[in-house]
């Protein structure tokens, strides 16, 4: 099956953590809105199909992935349609709901990184709201940040499987997910990362797995992996980081 992923051009944003499944299952996909809208593509494809009112199920925002007549939306959810076809989930249901809820965790992981430098409104500029993010991004940074990290640091080292993975006895869409995570935050907040990372060798042990996969390797070595930038997510601004 060939795979239509639909997400914003410019930014990895929630999409990149299902381009990292798609590209480490090596997966026949497109990548929509980056595409020429001479060949109808681009983003006025991504738009059309967001305003199609003949959609029973219609998305409410990207990232949202077309599997044939089906159209799926949410990075989580889409994670959980592809992870028993690409390969990326533990086989069990109980292993797949427990791989499912890892990805929900970090789902609220990535908002609290979304809100430190954006503590009050996204339609607002962050030069208007630089004090509260200010203030929000030192929580983050003291107490949020250090939680989620022991979070997931305690599930790889209760593992069964002793793997190095988070679910199973082999990589999963999380790890990838995971990975993904420590990349932006690495980014976004490099010193308190360069602090706080010597305590968790389990996690930084897995991102250098991750990255050492052959097509994950590949492809952030190429042209598709967009670069991090302060339009995505994950925002390097030196003053929030503490």
């Amino acid at each position: 099956m060939r795979y239509e992923l639909y997400y914003w051009p410019s930014v990895q944003g929630r999409g990149e953590f299902v381009r990292l499944a798609l590209e480490d299952a090596g997966a026949d996909y497109v990548d929509v809105a980056r595409l020429s809208e001479r060949t109808g593509r681009g983003m006025s494809a991504m738009m059309g199909l967001l305003k199609n009112e003949s959609l029973a199920c219609p998305p409410f925002a990207p990232p949202f992935l077309k599997a044939g007549k089906q159209v799926i939306a949410q990075t989580a959810n889409i994670l959980l349609f592809l992870g028993p076809r690409l390969g990326l989930a533990p086989k069990s249901e109980a292993g797949r709901i427990w791989t499912h809820q890892l990805q929900l965790t970090l789902a609220d992981w990535l908002t609290e990184v979304h809100d430190a430098h954006h503590p009050i409104a996204g339609a607002l500029y962050y030069e208007e709201q630089k004090r509260e993010a200010k203030r929000r991004a030192a929580d983050f940074t003291a107490a949020r940040l250090p939680k989620f990290l022991d979070y997931f640091e305690r599930v790889i080292a209760r593992n069964p499987g002793k793997s190095g993975c988070l679910a199973g006895r082999g990589t999963s869409y999380v790890d990838l997910s995971l990975f993904q995570m420590i990349s932006g935050l690495r980014y976004a907040f490099p010193r308190a990362m360069a602090r706080l990372e010597p305590k968790y060798p389990r996690l930084v042990a897995l991102h250098g797995g991750v990255s050492a996969r052959p097509r994950i390797a590949a492809y952030l070595a190429s042209r598709r992996r967009i670069a991090f930038n302060q339009s995505g997510i994950f925002r390097h601004y030196p003053e929030l980081d503490a």
